[in-house]
């Protein structure tokens, strides 16, 4: 698997609501942000309205 960067703006407020939950369930950022982009139900193949994500 080759990793991917991603680099995000948010607010603090969010940063740190983002940090405590991580703290609290003893993972890291990235580990929460993979779970909620994992929960995400699959993009529909062959909706002509999505955008091509395999470039």
């Amino acid at each position: 698997m080759k990793n991917k960067q991603l680099r995000l703006r948010m607010s603090e407020r969010r940063f740190y609501k983002l940090q405590l939950c991580a703290v609290q369930s003893d993972k890291t950022m990235t580990q929460i942000i993979e779970e909620l982009i994992d929960s995400l139900p699959a993009p529909e193949i062959g909706n002509s309205s999505s955008t091509n994500i395999a470039d």
